[in-house]
């Protein structure tokens, strides 16, 4: 069951009144135009500190606006910023522990190769800075109760809502057994070594190991055994990372009869085999951009002719990417489901044309 405290519900009639007044605009493009932050509906965040522990990473402190409602550890928060005069959106994890400090959110970003958002981020990020928020979402969480056995797996950037769960058990006083093993290519890109080796020391249940992949190698069962020896039945595993971790790491619990206790968060989808060779035209009606279908997402094909659609995840978690199918038949990436009713609002980065497609970009 859902409440209302006695100050929103009052607030809402004045709220309605206001946005009345202030038609065609929202009240909250008025309200910027004085704070970015004074905003009626729309949450945003503001930078209160920034920190650069690598020369491709960046820490952001933020703190919300009155509409932040927490999250859970292991799930993503949109973030949108203005770059060059556009708006884009990505997503990541908070890495702070769950039910810590609700005016304050902990973001870790990692410059990626061809990332607008995470370059501009880790080169321009500055206290001050105001960024659209949106509310926490995705499943990949702890579960309640707590199981009695956790494994956190992580590689490269993945780090972020893994290292979230680690804070959370630490901050709850966790009684069962913890392994937290991260791969990276050099030790020198871990954004957090201090504090993992203070929480390796510091408890007796807790077992941290950063696996350098140009040393060790990557994830095999005995770096697994290293970390959790009592590994078995009572274990849950949370793996986030590449897709070439999060594949060896399914096939050893698969092959080990443990697949069902394997949860992931990915960072990209694996797409289906195509049924036949790409065919058709692509209509990008809003644009007024044509191009030969090649197979791929609609929205790496609305790239590769020039547009921006907004995006964030690319896995078909966030929802920024939807659009309006005006016709035409596409294939969600996901399950392989074909869909061929128009005026569908579809994502354009699980979805693929097959045939002829009008979409409203």
């Amino acid at each position: 069951m859902t409440t209302t405290s006695p100050e929103r519900a009052r607030r809402r009639p004045l709220l309605s009144l206001l946005e009345a007044l202030a038609t065609p605009h929202a009240v909250d493009r008025y309200l910027e135009l004085l704070d970015p932050v004074a905003t009626a509906r729309d949450m945003r965040a503001r930078v209160v500190r920034v920190e650069r522990p690598t020369s491709d990473s960046v820490v952001l402190d933020l703190r919300p606006t009155r509409q932040w409602r927490g999250f859970a550890a292991g799930q993503f928060v949109q973030l949108g910023v203005v770059i060059d005069g556009v708006r884009h959106t990505r997503c990541y994890s908070p890495t702070g522990a769950q039910g810590g400090a609700r005016d304050s959110i902990r973001l870790i970003v990692r410059a990626h190769p061809g990332g607008l958002v995470s370059q501009y981020l880790v080169r321009e990020a500055a206290v001050g800075m105001v960024l659209d928020l949106s509310t926490a979402a995705g499943e990949f969480t702890l579960p309640e109760p707590r199981p009695a056995q956790v494994v956190l797996v992580s590689g490269g950037s993945g780090i972020t809502p893994v290292l979230s769960m680690l804070r959370t058990l630490v901050d709850e006083g966790f009684a069962g057994s913890v392994a937290f093993l991260h791969y990276t290519r050099t030790l020198d890109d871990v954004p957090v070594p201090g504090e993992l080796r203070a929480i390796d020391r510091a408890h007796d249940n807790v077992t941290v190991r950063v696996v350098e992949t140009s040393v060790d190698g990557r994830f095999r069962r005995e770096h697994l055994d290293a970390v959790a020896p009592w590994f078995g039945p009572e274990s849950e595993v949370f793996v986030c990372g590449p897709d070439t971790l999060s594949a060896a790491v399914e096939e050893m619990l698969d092959a080990e009869g443990f697949g069902e206790q394997m949860h992931t968060e990915r960072f990209r989808i694996d797409p289906p085999a195509a049924s036949g060779p790409a065919d058709g035209v692509v209509s990008f009606t809003r644009s007024g951009v044509t191009a030969e279908n090649t197979g791929a997402s609609l929205l790496d094909q609305a790239e590769a002719a020039g547009l921006q659609p907004e995006f964030g995840c690319r896995m078909g978690i966030c929802f920024s990417c939807t659009a309006v199918k005006r016709s035409g038949r596409t294939r969600n990436l996901r399950t392989g489901d074909t869909h061929d009713d128009p005026e569908q609002s579809i994502q354009l980065c699980i979805s693929a044309p097959v045939g002829d497609v009008e979409i409203d970009v």
